[in-house]
């Protein structure tokens, strides 16, 4: 899919030197780029996720198990 972003002179000179050296797209340089910065906010969210549970006074297990009996 295409899609239109605005990015400074600077950066595009960068990228060109990148790729020339690399002997890559600007574009290969760009979706690899924006896939490696989805992996990390993704990394972030999920490693925000631990230790959610600790401040409970019940046990993980214990809380999973009375949940499921409300199911029958």
């Amino acid at each position: 899919m295409r899609t239109i972003v605005d990015i400074p002179k600077e950066v595009i000179a960068s990228l060109d030197d990148v790729g020339h050296r690399t002997k890559r797209s600007r574009a290969s340089l760009i979706r690899d780029a924006v896939s490696n910065y989805l992996v990390e906010v993704q990394t972030e969210k999920a490693e925000a996720a631990f230790g959610v549970w600790k401040s409970r006074k019940i046990d993980g297990l214990e809380y999973q198990t009375k949940a499921r009996e409300d199911w029958d």
